[in-house]
């Protein structure tokens, strides 16, 4: 049986994010994530996930200001003492809450900015992958496609194997979102297959639209027996938005 975690960035919106985990929970789920929690304390969130009796399977690091368009400072060349605490930032939540995963958000860099900023990516996950390692962290990098995300640097699967490749760090891994690859036009069984060795986080959205996974043109069933059979024992993450009421939602599951 695979092993979902609801992510409470997305589901639930209804509720104040503080009530999401009691909600996922009664609906049956073991694992919970997120995309920031720096709006609170460490020790508020880890609360919050000890007395739903969660597992936090995942959070991002903190992206910039994100009202503003930052989308991730890893490739944004001038960021890089801004990454860095970052990092540190993150290890605190990470120890508070148990959380062994981070996602590593690469940002948009500007035309001006797009020469160097492989470089620096390179140099950031490096140190991410480093300082993780110390702490027992899997530092994951997602590719997103430019539709949801228009000049977010990191927007292939090719190039993340190839920078994960490269940099070589047992813990710098795949967060593979089923719904990117859909968008960017990939077969997503064919894409888990070829980089199945370096997935260290699965996450699941309807494509088009990015609702429910018996939403859209998506075939979940053929995906979840896929990854069933792989032996596949790390969180399925359910980032998506619900159509309607989070719980009536969740007949999916069934």
């Amino acid at each position: 049986m695979l092993n979902f975690a609801a992510n409470l960035s997305f589901l639930y919106p209804e509720l104040p994010f503080a009530a999401r985990f009691e909600a996922a929970a009664r609906a049956g789920f073991r694992g919970c994530e997120f995309l920031f929690p720096y709006d609170y304390a460490p020790d508020e969130v880890a609360r919050w996930v000890h007395d739903a009796g969660l597992t936090l399977a995942l959070f991002n690091l903190y992206p910039g200001d994100w009202s503003r368009g930052d989308r991730g400072l890893a490739a944004i060349p001038g960021q890089e003492d801004a990454f860095r605490r970052s990092v540190d930032q993150a290890l605190e939540y990470a120890g508070a809450t148990g959380c062994k995963r981070l996602h590593i958000l690469a940002g948009c860099p500007s035309e001006d900015q797009i020469e160097l900023s492989r470089d620096v990516y390179l140099a950031n996950l490096e140190y991410a992958a480093r300082v993780g390692h110390n702490e027992s962290l899997t530092c994951l990098i997602e590719p997103i496609n430019p539709i949801d995300m228009p000049g977010y640097f990191l927007n292939d699967f090719d190039t993340a194997l190839g920078i994960i490749k490269e940099i070589g760090a047992p813990n710098l891994r795949l967060q593979f979102d089923c719904y990117h690859a859909a968008m960017l036009g990939r077969d997503v069984i064919k894409e888990m297959s070829r980089a199945y060795d370096q997935i260290g986080h699965i996450q699941i959205a309807g494509c088009p639209g990015r609702h429910e996974p018996d939403v859209g043109i998506q075939d979940y069933g053929a995906i979840f027996q896929w990854l069933t059979a792989a032996g596949y024992s790390e969180w399925v993450g359910c980032e998506y938005h619900p159509i309607g009421d989070t719980d009536a939602g969740l007949k999916w599951r069934a």
